[in-house]
């Protein structure tokens, strides 16, 4: 993954085990790489699976169906949904 910042200003400080400390070390070497080089691109390709895990919701073809059908033909609120809807106005407006 390519960093997309050219400056690099920030810092991320970590202490770890030396048995650990000597795993990277081959890794990066392995690789071709500095240490900071392999940690920055590893945590970069952890950092957008995770946050890619997050943000996407994953459907069975049935569940994908029933959802797209709602979206396209939803019911009218009912008395649930307009209080939970008044409510949750008043909890963020009132911030």
């Amino acid at each position: 993954m390519a960093q997309t910042d050219t400056a690099r200003s920030e810092r991320i400080n970590l202490r770890l085990s030396k048995t650990a400390k000597q795993r990277i070390e081959q890794a990066a070497q392995i690789e071709g790489k500095t240490v900071n080089a392999f940690v920055l691109s590893s945590a970069l390709e952890n950092a957008e699976k995770v946050v890619r895990r997050h943000e996407t919701v994953a459907l069975a073809r049935e569940d994908a169906t029933r959802f797209f059908e709602a979206l396209s033909d939803p019911s009218s609120p009912n008395d649930r949904l307009r209080v939970a809807l008044t409510e949750h106005i008043r909890r963020v407006d009132s911030r």
